[in-house]
């Protein structure tokens, strides 16, 4: 992590802490008043340009911390849980999550500790270092239980389908995703919403744009409709699935993949190639225009700014995309 953005969260930390009691119309984490924005006053501005600057504009209307935006998914095959009815979605990934990077392509993490719902925090510190703030286990009610008092009741039942944990109960990974990176961005930041804010309103707000974004990128049915479907026996070309998403999706996303490294298998042996060959997430680069709330993004070549395109193996018919369990999914 470079050395400024570690003092970034430095500072963001003290900021945040010394606000805590700080009255209604002080200056917040991104340096926002807590007077209403009408965000329909601005043109939106698309994140990473050059009008996107908190100088410039309202960062409550324009993202101007996180404004290269991951819609990430999981392609998990069990959760560990099924026993207790938490089961992956037929026919369908998984919503991972939706990461606020730095336009550069790094990042942050753990940026407001006031609001830390993040049971098991991973890093344990802010900056992932001994030096960093440590990031206090959350001990509170599940954060599930947050959106049941704004009666969205749909959302929380589409997230228990869609929005799947593996070996950990799912609220305590939305509290993760949020904690870890949703605090992160300029536009959920609490004094977007005004003197009327009602406690726990970003943490809505931020699932439904999470979900929005993942509805709208439907990895299933773009592989699906290249011929490539979930297999214990039949293995793709990296290329073709590369090929079939990016056609889809407009750009070229990051492809993760898990499992054994191509050069450590029978097939493999003897070869040069270390990519991983187990089909496991994609990353969804985009920029916004104005808010991620709004949905309204242009997608981003992964390596646009300098980064991978994955960890797969390249080797032709190195990767598997495998079947879900017995009993996994429903």
């Amino acid at each position: 992590m470079h050395p400024s953005i570690v003092s970034s969260v430095a500072f963001a930390t003290v900021v945040r802490v010394a606000l805590a009691s700080a009255p209604v119309f002080s200056r917040g984490l991104y340096n926002e008043s807590t007077a209403n924005h009408t965000c329909q006053l601005y043109d939106p501005i698309l994140s990473c340009s050059a009008g996107a600057q908190a100088s410039l504009t309202d960062s409550c209307c324009t993202e101007t911390f996180g404004g290269l935006v991951l819609a990430t998914q999981f392609w998990d095959v069990y959760t560990g849980l099924e026993s207790q009815g938490q089961v992956l979605p037929a026919d369908s990934w998984t919503l991972h999550g939706l990461w606020p990077d730095f336009c550069n392509g790094s990042y942050t993490q753990y940026c407001d500790l006031t609001r830390q719902y993040d049971p098991k925090p991973s890093p344990n510190t802010t900056t992932g270092t001994p030096s960093g703030t440590p990031v206090i286990p959350y001990a509170g009610p599940d954060i599930g239980t947050f959106v049941e008092p704004f009666g969205r009741h749909d959302l929380l039942a589409y997230m228990n389908k869609y929005w799947v944990a593996q070996g950990q109960p799912n609220g305590d990974f939305w509290g993760h995703e949020f904690s870890k990176h949703a605090t992160c961005y300029s536009t959920f930041d609490v004094e977007c919403y005004g003197p009327q804010y009602v406690q726990h309103e970003e943490v809505v707000d931020f699932f439904a744009t999470a979900v929005a974004y993942f509805r709208g990128l439907p990895t299933w049915d773009w592989l699906r409709a290249a011929g490539i479907t979930p297999s214990n026996t039949t293995t793709y070309d990296l290329a073709d699935i590369q090929s079939a998403l990016a056609g889809a999706f407009g750009e070229v996303p990051y492809i993760g993949c898990s499992g054994k490294r191509f050069n450590a298998t029978e097939a493999g042996a003897g070869s040069l190639d270390n990519g991983f060959t187990q089909l496991s997430e994609v990353w969804y680069y985009h920029h916004v225009n104005g808010r991620p709330q709004d949905y309204d993004s242009v997608p981003v070549a992964a390596n646009a700014t300098g980064g991978s395109l994955g960890n797969c193996a390249l080797t032709a018919g190195a990767i598997h995309y495998y079947e879900r369990a017995a009993g996994a999914e429903a």
